[in-house]
């Protein structure tokens, strides 16, 4: 079985001898290979540019040669940017868009959505370029953010620490939110039938900011524009599905048409495989944290969730989180031999 029918083996339930594993958003400045290439080219540069973005992404798969996914090395804010709102990265740290969504005049003036997937040819590009270099041994998997989590960022004007703005939108003036979803909701559609189409095996969905809306409101400000984004894909085609703060929606998000669910570290994932319908996988959940200590901590808690799991089927093996760039070599060199050796 090589590594992508190992992995959609996983995403399907099927029962396997150890889970797969790969590692969310596994570029980073914890690789020293990645860092070099930073040294040449901006973050956005390498976005921008398919052999640049292809290099990056082989980059954990060459180092750790266990992993049975490579992610799409790419940003869920290309979609604003494809939109008309660009971006950048503050010097004091966190997001920055060019300008701030305010009026419903200026949703109106956005770039009309059949204008997105020619926007973001390149990302279209990568993936085929991907494809042809993974030749079918491991799965190529692409992603975005959820259609609320890049509103809080357009809303906002960048990262923000309370989302007053974006949650008065939504509490104050719905049509207007609603007409913003909207138009995220159909450019991701195209931007993953797109991804779907130039060679990626699954899409993930992030819903980074899912847990910062009131519990009763989660449903309408973010899940159903889940569920329309999936019930539009290809008919059983494996999403993953990762909202970040939103244990209380598990049972919602398993009937959002998603093959799998991806659980932050706060949660005890052995009892939310039990809670979920069998058909549903589940994905994670190591403390990314972890990866910043040593490596006999790391075989620890890694055998521990393993053993937590046993038994189970529809397990991918990842962190709770993105991996951070304090994260150390020799600590993950430690997870992919712990997930790899486990039987």
């Amino acid at each position: 079985m090589t590594s992508r029918e190992r992995f959609l083996a996983a995403c399907a339930c099927t029962p396997l001898d150890r889970p797969p594993l790969w590692v969310m958003r596994q570029a980073g400045r914890y690789l020293p290979e990645y860092r070099a290439l930073k040294a040449k080219s901006s973050f956005l540069e390498m976005v921008r540019t398919p052999a640049l973005a292809t290099e990056v992404t082989l980059q954990p798969l060459q180092r750790f040669p266990g992993l049975d996914a490579a992610i799409l090395f790419s940003d869920i804010l290309v979609i604003p940017e494809a939109l008309g709102q660009g971006y950048n990265f503050r010097d004091t740290g966190g997001i920055a868009m060019a300008w701030r969504l305010e009026t419903r005049a200026q949703i109106d003036s956005l770039v009309p959505v059949d204008a997105v997937p020619d926007r973001l040819s390149y990302v279209a590009d990568t993936l085929a370029l991907l494809k042809t270099q993974l030749a079918g041994q491991r799965a190529l998997l692409g992603f975005g953010g959820s259609p609320w989590t890049l509103a809080t960022y357009m809303v906002e004007g960048g990262s923000s620490d309370e989302f007053e703005r974006i949650k008065q939108l939504f509490y104050t003036e719905r049509a207007t939110f609603d007409a913003l979803l909207e138009k995220l909701t159909a450019s991701l559609i195209a931007y993953f039938k797109m991804q779907i189409r130039a060679g990626a095996d699954a899409i993930q969905i992030f819903d980074s900011w899912g847990g910062i809306i009131a519990g009763p409101d989660y449903e309408a400000s973010s899940l159903k524009w889940i569920r329309a984004i999936i019930a539009a894909l290809p008919a059983d085609f494996p999403v993953i599905l990762y909202a970040k703060g939103t244990a209380p929606h598990l049972t919602d998000q398993a009937f959002s048409g998603a093959r799998v669910l991806s659980v932050d570290w706060t949660n005890d994932l052995s009892i939310v495989r039990r809670n979920l319908p069998a058909n549903v996988a589940v994905q994670g959940n190591l403390d990314p944290v972890l990866l910043n200590t040593t490596p006999a901590i790391v075989r620890h808690e890694a055998t521990r969730l393993l053993e937590s799991m046993r038994g189970t089927a529809g397990h991918i093996f990842n962190l709770g989180h993105g991996i951070t760039p304090q994260a150390k070599l020799a600590c993950m060199e430690t997870l992919v031999a712990t997930v790899t050796g486990w039987k």
